[in-house]
């Protein structure tokens, strides 16, 4: 079914099948009786069957790709192919045992010669797909106020606090990295900031949509973001419109110093003490 599409298409037709299989996996396996009446064992084995599914497809339709998948072994010959995809089975794996949650992705992204050049993002509970095929209109800063920052359920990063104190923002936790940067495309929300315990897996599909539809994605420092790395972690992101790109930067700056000032002060007045 996936003969002749090209890269972009390709990535948006994996992941809306992927997901739809595991809308039906929770569907069907949910609750006293089933195969996976607990939790654990249903995430772990949708991860599992999906990433299944996405490197057989991956392997059929593009057999001399590279594959950098969460829940594969890393083969180290990707640092020298020129295409790899990177793929997240299930972006959100928390929240996808959870009943009722619609926060949880499916990210196939391709990286080609040193950049992201196709990637989509799929939120299947919510029957949404975003992608590099079409992407979601540009968009510039919706002049809410307060500001809307997503920030992880369950790893926010420590200065965001007082990042939202000088914005005069709210933050609102969100589950996946790709639910996340779809709520900043679609405009549900005004910025993704995260620093801290995330892969390239996590971040380079909702990345590649992002920029296709007009988005600033970079390090929180500003710089570029990169992937196929030989260390796949990456340190931290924010996604949001261009037109706060600035403001923002600025501000994670000035929160992240004013951290490292007060923790100094209270290691020179411990040690005083």
């Amino acid at each position: 079914m996936h003969t002749g599409l090209r890269d972009d298409q390709l990535a948006r037709s994996l992941a809306a099948a992927a997901g739809l299989r595991l809308v039906a996996l929770r569907e069907t396996h949910v609750g006293p009786g089933s195969d996976y009446s607990d939790a654990a064992a249903l995430r772990k084995a949708a991860d599992l069957q999906s990433h299944e599914f996405l490197a057989a497809e991956l392997a059929s339709l593009r057999p001399a790709d590279a594959v950098l998948s969460e829940e594969g072994a890393d083969d180290r010959g990707r640092l020298s192919a020129s295409r790899v995809w990177i793929i997240d089975p299930l972006d959100g794996t928390r929240e996808y045992g959870e009943p009722g949650r619609s926060d949880w992705a499916v990210h196939v992204a391709l990286w080609q010669d040193g950049q992201l050049t196709a990637g989509a993002v799929a939120l299947p509970a919510a029957g949404v797909v975003l992608s590099t095929a079409e992407p979601p209109q540009p968009r510039e800063d919706s002049g809410q106020v307060p500001l809307r920052i997503l920030v992880s359920r369950t790893r926010p990063p420590e200065f965001v606090q007082r990042l939202a104190g000088d914005l005069g923002a709210v933050l609102v936790p969100m589950g996946s990295a790709g639910a996340k940067a779809a709520a900043v495309m679609l405009g549900e929300a005004d910025a993704y900031v995260h620093a801290g315990g995330q892969y390239e897996w996590d971040s380079a599909a909702p990345v590649a949509v992002a920029q296709a539809a007009g988005l600033h994605a970079s390090r929180i420092d500003g710089g570029p973001l990169r992937y196929n790395q030989a260390d796949p972690s990456v340190a931290d992101i924010l996604i949001c419109p261009n037109a706060i790109a600035q403001k923002l930067l600025g501000a994670i700056e000035r929160s992240q110093y004013a951290g490292h000032r007060g923790r100094s002060a209270g290691s020179t007045a411990n040690h005083a003490h």
